[in-house]
């Protein structure tokens, strides 16, 4: 079920966030949304995930209003990894894993808990985890534990907002990889990352966010050219590749003119 935005747009306290956003969200690919700090990507990712509200523009499911899903409906047709996802009480791994199986009580689709739970529990590496307080936890240990809270939901669609910030390197190919995967099964994965090579290594289509426009959308190699990061980031960087896919390096010492 494709998500479409078109013409969003949206201000807070007077300042424009996002202008005129318009892109589609695909069954079976990584979309990255890449862009400097503050240029409206997770403010983008929360307006495309119905947890916020654009000033103007729409946002459609399958063709229907995104804002007409009632709760329990949107969770079961998305799930969503906000950067604040943190647990205040001391529940065990175990359990902050299974609350996301929560939208489908009293659904038949219960009966596949134990299989997504332990699915999930793999793909995040936290095994070793699961009788550990969460709120016990080291950074990257709550955010892969967070991680794996939304892969058991089961989810169409997948938002992640910076999931591999608080990562070593290993993780954060075992969280992209996880990514390409849920593609591969035809799930929608829409990821905001700070690391260009990162987005260009698994994503499928890079929206690269400035001043909260769409400065550019396509192809890694088709957006993540010299002349378009230089000019967005403020810094000269250059492109080099491994394995057809591009690898942005800055020029030390070198700011874009």
């Amino acid at each position: 079920m494709t998500i479409s935005a078109t013409g969003v747009s949206l201000s807070i306290d007077g300042a424009a966030i996002l202008t005129d956003v318009s892109i589609d969200i695909r069954a079976g690919e990584v979309l990255a949304l890449v862009g400097p700090n503050g240029a409206g990507k997770s403010t983008l990712l929360s307006v495309l995930s119905g947890d916020a509200r654009a000033g103007s523009g729409s946002v459609l499911i399958g063709g229907r209003d995104i804002h007409s899903f009632k709760a329990l409906e949107l969770a079961r047709n998305r799930s969503v990894l906000t950067q604040e996802n943190q647990v205040s009480f001391p529940f065990t791994v175990a359990e902050v894993v299974t609350m996301g199986r929560s939208p489908w009580e009293r659904t038949p689709l219960r009966e596949d808990d134990d299989v997504a739970i332990a699915a999930a529990i793999q793909a995040t590496d936290v095994a070793h985890l699961t009788t550990r307080r969460y709120t016990s936890l080291s950074g990257g240990e709550k955010a892969r534990v967070s991680l794996a809270r939304v892969l058991a939901q089961r989810t169409p669609t997948v938002f992640l907002d910076e999931p591999t910030a608080a990562l070593d390197l290993k993780h954060q190919e075992d969280v992209m990889a996880t990514a390409r995967s849920l593609a591969a099964n035809g799930v929608a994965v829409v990821v905001v990352l700070h690391d260009l090579s990162l987005a260009a290594a698994y994503a499928d289509r890079i929206a690269l966010i400035a001043h909260g426009s769409l400065r550019a959308v396509g192809a890694p190699a088709d957006v993540l050219t010299a002349a378009i990061v230089s000019e967005v980031y403020g810094l000269e960087v250059e492109i080099r590749e491994q394995g057809g896919r591009p690898v942005v390096l800055p020029v030390r010492g070198h700011s874009a003119p």
